[in-house]
């Protein structure tokens, strides 16, 4: 419980930006969505110790990462950069995002 409070503070909890009591109550609905998001990306894609990554760590390292999105030959790619130390564990998750089966 103290786990998810403390990274609900990091994720946009800590403060409300809005002036408006509805307002801010959407606002935290997006934090809620966000914390979902965050609980369940690492236990889907991730393995070994980056599971264990707090969302301060896993926004500098993978979701701060550089990369182009290429169109070629009616696809589209996403080239990360060689040189940011975390590229394969990016790739490795993506990898794993789509291994899993269709919901639908």
């Amino acid at each position: 419980c103290e786990d998810r409070i403390r990274n609900a503070r990091d994720t946009g909890l800590r403060n409300l930006p809005l002036h408006d009591t509805a307002q801010n109550r959407i606002w935290l609905e997006i934090v809620s969505l966000a914390l979902d998001l965050l609980t369940w990306m690492p236990m889907l894609a991730l393995t070994g110790d980056t599971r264990r990554w707090e969302p301060k760590k896993l926004r500098l390292r993978l979701f701060s990462a550089a990369a182009q999105l290429v169109n070629t030959g009616r696809r589209r790619w996403l080239r990360f950069t060689a040189r940011w130390p975390w590229t394969d564990v990016i790739t490795h998750a993506i990898g794993r995002l789509h291994a899993l089966p269709n919901p639908g």
